[in-house]
């Protein structure tokens, strides 16, 4: 028995020692690369001429982060990934909130019929050409609302507001109802409350990728007034590939569009990296709670 134990000791000790390793190893390989982002946005443009791996900047600088704050252009792209991630955030999360509480309700007529189609849209979509061809009927090409309207409705986080729902207890609705409160009153005031958590992490992915999304722009926007960060840096990424390619200029303005480059990948990163632990606490609360069904 002493033999056994002892083996099964040692086994434990090699299998923790083993994820030790794999979880230092998995670390390093996350954070090295994003440490030499950061470090290299802070380097001056001959230290990036001379390329290989930066761990720590020799000639420090803020050059970058001057020439992207220099740029009107940059400000302005800033205000509208804000605006719309504020907007696209709040409007989606209220009304998939909506539907959510209108199809948890089980006498609603056709409830069943309005799941199921919304299932559907989950798995098939109408594809790039027929979505242009409707974006433009509606007049959204080259307005703001095209990053709002079309993110109204995800379904998929309709089913965990409506699962979510459905764990309240309905006799706070019946309370409710019997002071006199309607559907409104009821979900303003005790269902909106309660499903804090689960909003608060529709809130975070619906906001990550509000502002991390480019494709929009891309494919519905030509009036550069209108691009967000994330296509700012998509025009800069790509005009310093083709400057690359066409051997165009010194080397000096090849590392200094590289150095902007740099800084304007950790300008638009760092509010998604400072909001998430401030929201994190809701993730598993909120996943779960509204994941589980009666």
């Amino acid at each position: 028995m002493n033999l056994k134990a002892a083996k099964g000791d040692l086994d434990s000790r090699i299998f923790d020692t083993i994820n030790i390793i794999l979880l230092v190893a998995f670390t390093i390989i996350i954070v090295v690369p994003l440490w030499n982002v950061v470090v290299s946005s802070f380097s001056s443009g001959r230290s990036l001429a001379e390329g290989g791996f930066i761990f720590w900047p020799t000639e420090f600088s803020l050059e970058n982060y001057q020439a992207v704050f220099r740029d009107a252009g940059i400000w302005q792209a800033f205000f509208i990934s804000v605006a719309k991630t504020l907007v696209g955030v709040i409007t989606h999360v209220f009304f998939c909130a909506m539907v959510g509480y209108g199809l948890s309700k089980k006498y609603v007529r056709g409830r069943k019929f309005y799941v199921a189609m919304g299932v559907v849209t989950m798995f098939f979509s109408g594809g790039m050409i027929p979505t242009y061809l409707l974006i433009k009927d509606l007049g959204l090409l080259n307005s703001f609302w095209v990053y709002i309207i079309p993110a109204l409705l995800s379904f998929y986080d309709v089913i965990i507001l409506m699962n979510f729902f459905r764990n309240v207890p309905d006799s706070l609705e019946e309370s409710a109802k019997i002071d006199g409160g309607g559907d409104w009153r009821i979900f303003l005031s005790i269902f909106i409350p309660l499903s804090m958590p689960a909003m608060a992490t529709i809130a975070l992915f619906n906001g990550v990728g509000q502002w991390n999304d480019f494709m929009t722009t891309k494919l519905y926007i030509t009036d550069q007034s209108l691009y967000p960060l994330q296509m700012m840096l998509y025009e800069i990424i790509v005009q310093s590939q083709t400057q690359s390619m066409q051997n165009i200029g010194s080397v000096a303005i090849q590392t200094t569009t590289k150095g902007v480059q740099l800084a304007t990948i950790v300008v638009t990163t760092l509010p998604i990296v400072v909001m998430y632990p401030i929201l994190q606490r809701y993730f598993i609360s909120g996943m779960m709670l509204g994941a589980v069904k009666e």
